[in-house]
This record gives C-alpha cells, structure tokens and sequence, in this order.
C-alpha cells in the first residue's frame, strides 16, 4: 500500500498525484515508469514517473483520466492509499552531453517528456522543448519545462494558446535553421510517427518513448511486444525507448485498439455503478 500525498485535477481530463514510495523515489531515472495498482481488484497501469523527492521519498505521477483505473485513481484523497505501486521499470534514458537536444511533448507526453528534458539539461545540452496539445486546457508542466529550457515552444492544434499548428510544424523550423544532434519525442502515436518522418530526413538522431497495451510490465505477458528494426521487442524491459526510425508505428497503432471494446464496457459499468452508490 502507497499513500497519497496529493492528487488533484489538473485539468479536466488530466490528474496529478504524489504517492509515497521511497525506494522508487530514491533509484528512479529519467525515461523510466512504474506500475500503479489503484485497488485490490484494479488492472496495472503504467505511468511514468515524472518527478521525485528523495528527502520525502515521493513520486510525482500525471495521468489521463479516459478510462477505469484512471478514473479510479482520480478519485482518490489526500491520506488514502493505492494498492501498489511497483518499479522504477524500463531502461532509464540515454543521457549525456549531445550538443543540442529537442525534446517533443504531446498531450499527456508532455509528462515523460519533462524529467527527460530536466535531465538533458543537466549534463549539459542546450535544451529546446517543444509542447503542444489540442488546446490550451489540455497543455501541463509548461512554466516547470521553461525553467529548464534554454527555449521553449508552445503549439495548440486550435491556437487558443501560444502558436497555433503541430509540433512537428515548429520542430522543422529549428532543424531547417540549426543542427540538431538528438531529438526525442513522446506523446499520441500519430504525433511520435510524424516527428520520425521528419528527422529521418534530417538525419537526426530520434527516440520515442512508447505507450504499448502494459499487463504486468516484467516481460512476461508479451503485451506490450512492438516491432522494432523487423524484431520483436517488449516495451516494459527492452524500452519504453526506441529508435524512433526503426519502429513500426502502424502495428502499434493497430495494437492500441486490440481492447477498446472491452475497455468501454468496463468504464460503463464502473459509472453505472457509481451512479447507484451516489443513489442516482
């Protein structure tokens, strides 16, 4: 059992939650994730972790609330426990001293991207982030990347917040006007997809961090199995990273939609049953 330090809506359909969890709060690394169990009857989903205390021995985790679990935990208080959290997991990202590193967040993305572009900082980089969302309610961690950024670039699909247009519109004007020596990406599959087209043809240097169905996240379940470079591999223990221009984002995309239908009726009978407790 974790205790919830805090956990608070951040916007309509995205929650923040600091959880106690020391050994993970002192081991953790940029790029890597845990698993988080709500209740003693709730699936395992993966969240990166985007920030840590060490002193207090907490995680900072962002979550979309789109379905069961999520909602779940969105309705947890301060003082009350999850079930489990488990990790850190997955292979800490490549941090070292690039040159020039641009670090592109999506939507909820915009969270793994953060304690990455923090870290890229630090040795040493000169950081340029680019986030975007569909619009300006749905845009996280923006005044927390700028303290990190040497620039930062704001998109909103329909401009109601800084420029209006995609990502990849303003990462091809900083690879058109500078070199580049590392980008990476994480965010919507079709966003990480666009942003590998492009720097292919820059020859840059591209990771994506990949949000594959997550069972149990030890490499048993084969879940989360992608194709990279025509090999198969498992999210939870070869990424969550991956050269960007050796994955194949279609199959990925297929996959993300294997239980849809399942997780629909599983959120349907989550609210109805809410609406019976609440007496409705």
């Amino acid at each position: 059992m974790n205790k919830i330090i805090q956990n608070s809506k951040i916007s309509e359909n995205v929650g923040k939650a600091i959880i106690e969890a020391p050994y993970i709060a002192h081991h953790r690394k940029a790029g890597q994730f845990v698993i988080v169990i709500v209740d003693e009857v709730g699936e395992r989903i993966p969240l990166t972790i985007a920030d840590s205390d060490r002193e207090k021995g907490t995680i900072t985790l962002y979550y979309q609330i789109v379905g069961t679990s999520t909602h779940k935990l969105s309705l947890k208080k301060e003082g009350e426990y999850v079930y489990d959290v488990a990790g850190p997991l997955g292979h800490p990202t490549d941090i070292r001293n690039y040159g020039t590193a641009v670090c592109v967040g999506g939507g909820i993305g915009i969270a793994a991207v953060y304690p990455i572009a923090v870290a890229m900082k630090e040795a040493g980089n000169f950081c340029i982030n680019i986030i975007g969302a569909r619009n300006k309610d749905l845009l996280i961690l923006e005044q927390e990347l700028k303290a990190k950024s040497d620039q930062i670039i704001v998109t909103t699909d329909d401009g109601s917040y800084g420029i209006k247009g995609f990502v990849t519109d303003e990462l091809k004007k900083i690879l058109d006007s500078k070199k580049v020596d590392i980008v990476v990406a994480v965010g919507p599959v079709p966003m990480m997809k666009a942003v590998s087209e492009l720097t292919r043809r820059y020859n840059v240097k591209t990771l994506v961090s990949l949000n594959s169905i997550m069972v149990d996240g030890t490499g048993m379940c084969g879940g989360c199995r992608v194709t990279v470079d025509g090999k198969k591999q498992f999210t939870c223990v070869d990424g969550p990273e991956f050269d960007a221009h050796l994955v194949d984002f279609d199959e990925l995309m297929k996959r993300l939609n294997t239980y849809k239908d399942q997780e629909k009726e599983s959120f349907e009978k989550h609210t109805c049953q809410l609406e019976k407790y609440h007496g409705r």
